[in-house]
């Protein structure tokens, strides 16, 4: 079975809960609580469309807030690299932090060197943010370009897919948040018919499928 961990606001209703663990900013886990944001539940949902047989692993960083730290997300990392061969193949986090952190980038680079897949928020323009500026991570925005089941190709390692409108479902739900979910979609996707792949790999697999190339160009009248 294809698994996929989620790093958010941890499990939903749909979610087994006792899989799940809450990370501490001391690098403790403890049992997840229900998700209170609504925001892992929306993303684990995207994944389950564009891949129903996903297992979803959820590792809550967020609490009633959605606030987070960088060694709360590198706990949750280090976790899903303890499950040797049980560990994601797919790891999806809706999320960015605007510093770059060392216990963050060594978490990273480790599943990154193991073979994961990991994919993180980062938005369209605008300054670098973590962990999708590290090299080796899936960077992942939302492209109103995109339907449900296009992507788009901005750069080397970033992508745009279909992505909710805040307009059209709770606040903070849209934009690079839900675009980040719907590339680990793609990839959950691709990965339950094709076996596990390595980001050079995942990376080609998402280009090859990509319809739009380059940044959205907003167009004025004169």
């Amino acid at each position: 079975m294809l698994r996929v961990g989620v790093i958010d606001s941890g499990p939903g209703p749909d979610d087994r809960a006792e899989d799940a663990r809450a990370f501490m900013a001391d690098g403790s886990a403890i049992p997840a609580l229900p998700d209170r944001l609504g925001h892992g539940t929306a993303v684990a949902a995207i994944i389950r469309r564009a891949c129903p047989g996903a297992a979803i692993i959820h590792a809550q960083v967020f609490d009633d807030r959605p606030v987070t730290s960088a060694l709360r997300v590198a706990a949750a990392l280090r976790w899903f690299g303890a499950m040797g061969e049980a560990r994601p193949q797919v790891i999806c986090m809706s999320l960015g932090l605007a510093a770059d952190r060392a216990p963050l980038r060594r978490a990273c680079e480790a599943l990154v060197a193991g073979g994961a897949v990991l994919v993180a928020a980062h938005p369209a323009r605008g300054a670098p943010c973590f962990p999708a500026a590290y090299p080796g991570v899936i960077a992942a925005t939302g492209d109103a370009r995109c339907g449900w089941d296009d992507l788009s190709q901005l750069a080397p390692a970033l992508f745009g897919a279909w992505c909710n409108s805040p307009e059209h479902g709770p606040p903070g739900m849209g934009g690079a948040s839900l675009g980040a979910a719907r590339i680990a979609g793609h990839l959950a996707a691709i990965m339950a018919r094709t076996g596990r792949l390595d980001e050079p790999a995942a990376i080609a697999a998402l280009a090859a499928r990509a319809i739009h190339h380059g940044p959205e160009r907003k167009c004025g009248h004169g």
